[in-house]
């Protein structure tokens, strides 16, 4: 039985079964194939080509890869999950949908909001990264900004944007192709990096494998530093044990795109099997390809070179071909921002597919306006898919990046937290629903990924908190001045049953008509 207020549930036959609501219902077209191309699309772009090289050089050292592993087990963890209630609640929306049918409407906002964040914020910071790519590609010194009066506008984050609105508006299928196109082009990249780098590798670059922690300097002091270190006293997270786990929780943004693949459930054919398959094939060669180019990277030059500040680097942060730059190997600093470009492509163009899919699933349910979850004859959520384009568009052309990537991280995590706790929920309360894929040794898998992913959560820095729990306060505010009066399960659970038809009167010869 649901719940009441702010507790009430949906179950998982009602969310099924809005599926097929006219007007806002979805098309099914995708296979385990275009669930692995998404999530290899997604995954592949942000960590290679934006974090690793930075992260290297002033958190982690060579212990970067280290990182990587640490953060793939953690997300390994969850992927079981989420491969889980994927498989048993084939709606789109991802966690938010999840929540619904097992905590509540409550926590279903808050996750959903949660998830808001997460996929937007995504989206304009990695369109920020795929500008500084098309820079470089055109000799503009990695910028594309112009000034608009008092406001400098990044008009190479809204030509991607607004490009990739286009696609997804179109349909999911075609976003399926482009992915799949993209995806071959950096995945053949990230090979190239690999096999021409290991020639350069050498091994003395790997020692001290774990650097010894240097003193606190402004960017990993205070506020800046991470919520383990400052409870610690240890002060500041840049290198040593402090630095690999303060890595480890960076790192994770390169990974996010893995709980995308569960936001298209409702468009896909056989969710059952394409989803588990989907999530945790892609999530397997994204870590194998993301240690395989950190060993590369740390192995070419010493983690000391890809510091901020160093003879090397300068006042920028290091990149890939920072590294293949002090062999002198110049064409590679091409081909490396050609792949940039390509695989920063998929990643916004998969987060902003995520981030309409959660807004299309909480429209329908009336906890945002209802009608932005009209369908097109194409089956896509146009009103909502223009809007994020609009949306993500402003953040990306106006808005530095700042921290913004920490911001996503915390938002990934809490949603991968309430995801693995709802496996063991549903297991209890609904042991008798059907599951296309079962998560091994429950509870113990849930409660394990819960802790890794906390303590990945307590390795991010004290301001990311602040504006974390800043932004859930809004959220609840919306929820009580907004969506709590609106929500279609409320109002269904308000309405007054309908009384059972009277029994047909029995037909006599005398009723008969004449």
């Amino acid at each position: 039985m649901p719940g009441s207020g702010i507790w009430r549930t949906k179950s998982v036959e009602q969310s099924i079964a809005d599926t097929d609501e006219p007007g806002t219902k979805l098309r099914r077209e995708l296979t385990a194939r275009d669930l692995t191309v998404f999530g290899v699309a997604v995954v592949i772009g942000a960590g290679i080509f934006t974090l690793t090289a930075r992260t290297a050089g002033n958190v982690a050292g060579p212990s970067i890869s280290l990182a990587f592993v640490l953060a793939a087990c953690a997300c390994g963890l969850a992927a079981l999950c989420y491969a889980e209630f994927a498989s048993t609640v084939p709606v789109a929306g991802s966690a938010y949908t999840f929540s619904y049918a097992t905590f509540g409407e409550f926590v279903a906002w808050i996750i959903g909001w949660d998830l808001i964040l997460e996929f937007a914020l995504a989206s304009a910071v990695v369109a920020k990264g795929w500008s500084l790519y098309l820079g470089t590609v055109f000799g503009a010194g990695g910028s594309t900004t112009i000034a608009l009066g008092p406001i400098n506008v990044d008009w190479g984050a809204l030509l991607i944007v607004g490009v990739l609105t286009v696609v997804l508006a179109v349909g999911t299928k075609v976003s399926s192709r482009v992915s799949a196109i993209v995806t071959g082009i950096k995945i053949l990249v990230v090979l190239l990096v690999i096999v021409v780098g290991m020639f350069y590798i050498d091994t003395d670059n790997y020692g001290p494998f774990i650097p010894p922690a240097e003193q606190s300097t402004a960017t990993a002091a205070g506020l800046h530093q991470s919520l383990l270190s400052y409870f610690t006293g240890a002060g500041g997270s840049t290198y040593g044990w402090y630095g690999l786990l303060a890595a480890a929780s960076l790192v994770f943004f390169a990974f996010i795109g893995i709980d995308v693949v569960a936001t298209t459930a409702e468009e896909t054919k056989n969710p059952q099997k394409s989803l588990p398959r989907g999530i945790l094939g892609s999530l397997a060669i994204v870590t194998v390809l993301y240690v395989a180019v950190t060993l590369v990277l740390t192995g070419m030059v010493k983690y000391t070179d890809l510091r901020t500040g160093s003879p090397l680097v300068g006042d920028s942060s290091a990149t890939l071909a920072t590294a293949f730059a002090a062999h002198g190997i110049t064409w590679a600093q091409m081909v490396i921002a050609f792949g940039g470009l390509a695989g920063l492509t998929t990643v916004v163009m998969v987060m902003m597919l995520g981030q309409t899919r959660v807004l299309f699933a909480m429209s329908r349910d009336g906890l945002m306006p209802r009608g932005l979850a009209k369908t097109g004859r194409r089956g896509t959520p146009v009103r909502i898919t223009v809007i994020v384009g609009v949306v993500v568009a402003v953040l990306a052309a106006v808005f530095p990046m700042g921290t913004l990537e920490e911001m996503v991280n915390i938002g990934t995590l809490f949603a991968f937290v309430l995801v693995c706790i709802g496996v063991v929920v549903l297991r209890r309360t609904r042991p008798d629903l059907p599951r296309g894929f079962r998560v091994p040794l429950v509870p113990a898998v849930p409660i394990l990924a819960v802790l890794a992913c906390g303590w990945l959560m307590l390795n991010l820095s004290v301001e990311t908190w602040i504006r974390f729990v800043v932004w859930m306060g809004i959220g609840v505010v919306v929820y009580f001045s907004y969506g709590y009066r609106r929500s279609v399960l409320g109002r269904r659970l308000a309405a007054p049953a309908e009384p059972a038809p009277a029994p047909a009167a029995e037909m006599t010869p005398a009723t008969l008509p004449v």
